[in-house]
């Protein structure tokens, strides 16, 4: 069995700017050269297909997976037709090679992650309090009362390279 990359998430309320933040890793941290994946958690039903193409086509009539294929990107889409949704252990086997893979959502699993905090965003308990996997805090405000190590919420690159050093991949810049 192939050993899987390091894994490091991105976790926090809704709107609190998960999906910015992934965005702008995966840009820094493949701009200094490191290849990525990501895996995003879906709490709702989701289609990145639509009616009348030739794979929705497919899906509809009872295909389990269509992978769509041209000359510049892939997509393998599977139909759970009553499954229980895949373990975060077996979508993250299923990723091709890379040295890092990103995780948006997936609150409850127990890889390291990065909580993001909005000052305008969810009131009440920080996900920080109740999740030891929580290595750091990047947020738009001062965030008192922590040991863990914080971050604004735009500084990407020093954010990047506390996840780089916690996955044991050093600090590459984009000229190297």
């Amino acid at each position: 069995m192939t050993k899987l990359p390091p894994v490091f998430g991105v976790t926090g309320w809704k709107n609190s700017g998960k999906t910015t933040m992934v965005e702008r890793l995966v840009r820094e941290i493949a701009g200094r050269g490191f290849r990525i994946s990501t895996v995003k958690h879906a709490h709702h039903a989701f289609d990145i297909d639509h009616e009348g193409t030739d794979s929705f086509r497919h899906r509809e009539a009872g295909a389990t997976e269509v992978a769509l294929v041209s000359g510049r990107r892939w997509a393998l889409m599977h139909e759970l037709r009553g499954e229980e949704e895949p373990s975060f252990e077996d979508i993250l086997a299923r990723l091709a090679p890379c040295d890092l893979i990103l995780i948006e959502g997936y609150k409850r699993e127990s890889h390291p992650k990065i909580e993001v905090r909005r000052k305008d965003g969810r009131k009440g308990q920080a996900l920080a309090d109740d999740d030891p996997q929580i290595r750091a805090i990047a947020a738009d405000f001062p965030v008192p009362d922590t040991s863990l190590s914080t971050f604004d919420l735009n500084d990407v690159s020093a954010i990047a390279d506390f996840i780089l050093d916690q996955c044991g991949l050093g600090r590459r810049h984009a000229a190297e």
